[in-house]
């Protein structure tokens, strides 16, 4: 039977990719108040220093941008080179475009793609290389309800989180006889700074959302991050390759 020693993470170290706000935030407080060490990574330093001084000494901070593809080995290296091994991987870092398909250039479709799926794989398979040959490691990916059904004007950011889900699924079937459980969030409609300007805003959109969510409410960040908690820590151990929407039944409202 499951006891709080399962979703003890005293002794891992993770790293949370967009770490200082929102979800990313919220998932790094968590595993930090289950016992974890947690690098966050972003592109801007007051952002991140102002969150570790937050969170105090279990949050550490790197500045990297992950429009830097190539960089991505070389920043994986430095990373556990200056901190030790890295237990867990949340992907939780990206862009969102929000226009009419017709009116996205190549350009702004290839910088969201880049961002929210080329960028993914490239840390996904950089820290899978140490994780194997350590025989165990967690990767997490984050998604989006907009990969469960169509969403307009958000057609890149779509694409990518669709091709992620995928990616979970193929990653979890490689890499789980190895000991690297590989699982994926799709957050709902979640009430954070960014989403609250726009709901408030537009409230037609958000009656929309809350008449097809059975919970009749926003999700809180702190939702998303005790899915990714359980799903990073030992209480998880047989559970690999799955999708999971945090979204109050959003996905299977009517």
């Amino acid at each position: 039977m499951a006891s709080g020693k399962h979703f003890d993470l005293s002794g891992k170290r993770a790293v949370v990719t967009g770490g200082s706000k929102g979800l990313g935030r919220a998932i790094t407080a968590g595993f930090i108040e289950y016992g974890a060490e947690v690098i966050i990574t972003g592109r801007n330093q007051e952002d991140i220093s102002n969150t570790c001084k937050e969170l105090g000494s279990q949050c550490k901070g790197v500045v990297f941008d992950l429009k830097n593809i190539d960089g991505i080995p070389a920043f994986v290296d430095q990373t556990e080179a200056a901190y030790g091994k890295v237990d867990i991987l949340v992907n939780n870092a990206g862009i969102h475009l929000k226009k009419n398909a017709v009116d996205v250039s190549d350009e702004e479709y290839n910088e969201v793609i880049l961002v929210n799926q080329r960028a993914v794989f490239s840390l996904s398979r950089e820290w899978a290389k140490k994780m194997l040959a350590r025989k165990a490691g967690s990767i997490l990916m984050i998604s989006s309800m907009a990969s469960q059904y169509g969403i307009p004007k958000v057609i890149a950011y779509t694409a990518a989180k669709s091709a992620i889900e995928g990616m979970t699924r193929a990653l979890a079937v490689e890499l789980s006889p190895y000991g690297i459980r590989v699982n994926c969030i799709a957050p709902g409609f979640i009430e954070t700074e960014m989403s609250s300007k726009a709901l408030n805003g537009d409230p037609e959109r958000k009656q929309k959302i809350l008449s097809r969510t059975p919970m009749q409410k926003l999700g809180a960040p702190a939702d998303v991050a005790m899915a990714a908690l359980y799903l990073c820590s030992p209480a998880a151990a047989y559970v690999t390759g799955i999708v999971l929407p945090v979204d109050g039944g959003n996905s299977i409202g009517f």
